[in-house]
């Protein structure tokens, strides 16, 4: 290994030491709120220093530990990685502004203990970007499940502590009962649990010339599948049904938490590694003829439509967010499963809608969570149906509420049309009539689930003896952070190269 590959973990090293200043700064909440602007500043500069080598095409790569033989903790950046490792600093950026107000407006408990569990989740969520092999992923996934149970639970009633439970029995129940298994298998079957990092379409079972590596996978192919299967259902952050449930459940917690969670880090971490195992791991020829791609898509497809149906029954603003997430994180999972789905190498349409909307998505939703968070700070409201008239009061918290729902909708010029568009080529590339359909109708959906919120928000009258002249807008550092990231979501509409470039470099364009 050179030196230069060790500034690989540079990254790492800051949003590593970040939670421990964090605690020894924790006497002086401007201090420590400081150095968490720091250190997102930091992590995000540490890993765009990369960027000229990775749109070149080059895959910086080091090892730090070698467990067994074929089993490394090895860091890696290549064009799919890179997109989340840099979204998850860039994004706690502005978290860290909007918690101030949050956590400052209602004087939360425990404030140190919360910086420093949400710095580690930041640590986890590059660790798993950043994640070279199966057995380093595997690492930085549990660090996140870990560390972000505090952030559940962490208001410690009664509430509190069921949805937290519920959080970790999903999570790192999945991960002992098949994730763990799945690396196992692959090791046996591959020999060791390095990604194939050099294209699509052989993965990780298979040598350069399409033979299977080891003989175990050549005389027992059906095991390829067992461990495909033990892979999905163990990555239940990705929220795939049936292993959606912890993620409404996890919506007890504070809402700059439900933030990360649904867009920085946890779910991101699950569509991000299912992205990663089906494309750098099983690729294109695995999915297609072991019949793969199908299958997935259809369950993915299947979670949208129920998904959406769910939440136009939530009067809840998180809940219906929540719901809304369940679905639209499968377009990712539908985009790349359909990699396998086409008479071509692989259906590039749907692996850039699928790898596009996980950037896109991000800055939606995380701008309607703190959209949320705004609205609860200067009204205590949940209560969709309670918020007619509330967006003359805080036109800025709810006109970038409406921009981000355009994302979710995938209505133009923002950026959640883009990634759609591809979807939706894809999925006709495949011939594939079901899940077009299933694209279309959530598109409908979405509209139904979110267009009444701001409907109500500018065009209703306050219910009656209702007073609105008490509200105003919530603090500006809340307040910014969501028109920035509202105006990010405009931004990638017009420039969807920003995330595109890096994404043709990972699929050989």
């Amino acid at each position: 290994m050179t030196g230069q590959n060790y500034l690989l973990l540079s990254p790492l090293i800051v949003a590593f030491v970040a939670p421990f200043a964090i605690l020894l700064t924790g006497g002086s909440r401007n201090v420590r709120e400081g150095v968490s602007f720091a250190a997102a500043a930091l992590t995000f500069g540490a890993v765009a220093s990369f960027i000229p080598e990775v749109l070149d095409g080059q895959v910086p790569r080091v090892e730090l530990f070698r467990i067994l033989p074929g089993v490394t903790v090895s860091f890696c950046l290549d064009g799919l990685g890179i997109i989340f490792a840099l979204i998850a600093p860039f994004l706690w950026c502005f978290a860290t502004s909007y918690n101030i107000g949050y956590m400052r407006g209602l004087n939360e408990h425990a404030q140190t203990r919360y910086y420093f569990c949400f710095a580690l989740a930041i640590f986890g969520a590059v660790g798993v970007a950043m994640s070279a092999n199966v057995f380093t992923l595997y690492l930085f996934y549990e660090i996140i499940s870990v560390f972000t149970y505090p952030l559940v639970a962490h208001h410690e009633d009664e509430e509190g502590f069921a949805g937290a439970k519920k959080y970790m029995v999903y999570l790192m129940g999945t991960s002992k009962l098949f994730l763990l298994p799945a690396l196992a298998l692959t090791y046996v079957l591959a020999g060791d649990l390095d990604f194939n990092l050099s294209d699509m379409t052989h993965g990780m079972f298979r040598a350069p010339d399409g033979a299977f590596k080891t003989e175990i996978a050549a005389a027992y192919p059906g095991l390829i599948q067992l461990t495909y299967v033990l892979y999905i259902a163990g990555l239940a952050k990705a929220a795939l049904m049936p292993f959606h449930n912890w993620l409404p459940s996890a919506m007890v917690a504070p809402t700059p938490v439900s933030a990360l969670l649904h867009a920085v880090a946890v779910v991101k971490a699950g569509v991000f590694s299912v992205s990663r195992i089906i494309l750098s791991g099983f690729g294109a020829e695995a999915m297609r003829d072991f019949g793969l791609s199908l299958p997935t898509a259809y369950a993915a497809g299947f979670t949208i439509v129920v998904a959406s149906l769910i939440a136009l029954t939530k009067d809840d603003i998180k809940a219906r967010l929540a719901y809304s997430t369940v679905s639209q994180l499968s377009y990712v999972i539908i985009g790349v499963a359909l990699v396998g789905a086409s008479t071509g190498l692989a259906n590039v349409s749907a692996v850039e809608g699928g790898l596009l909307h996980i950037g896109h998505h991000a800055f939606g939703k995380i701008t309607l969570f703190f959209g949320a968070g705004a609205i609860y700070v200067v009204t205590r409201l949940k209560a969709i149906s309670k918020m007619n008239g509330l967006g003359r009061r805080m036109p800025w918290t709810f006109g970038a509420f409406a921009v981000a729902s355009l994302t979710m909708i995938g209505m133009p010029p923002v950026a959640g049309f883009v990634s759609k568009w591809h979807l939706i080529n894809g999925a006709m590339n495949a011939g594939q009539v079901v899940l077009l359909a299933a694209l279309l109708c959530s598109t409908i959906l979405n509209a139904g689930y979110f267009v009444p919120i701001f409907y109500r928000a500018f065009f209703l009258k306050p219910e009656e003896g209702t007073d609105l002249s008490q509200y105003k807008e919530a603090p500006a550092c809340m307040v910014a952070p969501l028109v920035f990231t509202s105006f990010m979501s405009v931004l990638l509409g017009f420039y969807p190269q920003i995330f595109q470039n890096f994404i043709q470099t990972f699929i050989g364009r």
